[in-house]
């Protein structure tokens, strides 16, 4: 199940030191974090939530060998079978004179590649709506939500007021 469809409390705050504060007395208390929102990284949140390292540069590896390898074999191809030509007195298959093309469609498949396949699996792309729960979290806010359907509404808020929220607000998605 994903964030849509449910019943989100979440608590606003003004600083990213009170972020970071809160999620440690969430995880301290053993409450059910739903989702954690900053308008830009907030360093030593991630291993806080104990999220895994993003597998993206593995992907991006990946189609780095790919377009290394269309260009290296398709210019082997073309300059010893398709249109053999000496060019001032190299050889036909001349390796040196491969790098830069190799090097540069690798970086080209490369980033096409690894945009796709964020947009992809972000779930964003032409057309996509996605719900938010504040306007002001791409702006200067921070928020921790919590699923209402898990958790008690009264126990939440009073750990929003313990850990300095600027606001509790209360969203169906």
């Amino acid at each position: 199940m994903t964030i849509r469809d449910k019943k989100v409390i979440y608590g606003l705050y003004n600083d990213e030191q009170d972020l970071l504060k809160a999620v440690k007395v969430a995880k301290g208390a053993h409450m059910d974090i739903l989702d954690v929102f900053s308008p830009f990284p907030v360093h030593g949140l991630d291993p806080l939530l104990e999220l895994e390292e993003s597998r993206l540069h593995i992907a991006g590896f990946i189609y780095g060998m790919i377009g290394a390898l269309t260009a290296f074999l398709g210019m082997t191809w073309i300059f010893t079978k398709d249109w053999p030509i000496i060019f001032g007195g190299k050889p036909y298959w001349s390796v040196p004179a491969f790098i830069p093309i190799t090097f540069e469609t690798m970086v080209l498949f490369a980033s096409i590649g690894m945009v796709v396949t964020f947009y992809t699996v972000c779930g964003l792309g032409p057309g996509v709506t996605n719900p938010t729960l504040d306007d002001r979290l791409t702006d200067d806010k921070f928020a921790i939500a919590f699923d209402a359907s898990h958790v008690d509404a009264g126990d939440v808020e009073s750990f929003f007021a313990k850990t300095g929220a600027a606001e509790v607000n209360t969203k169906i998605l």
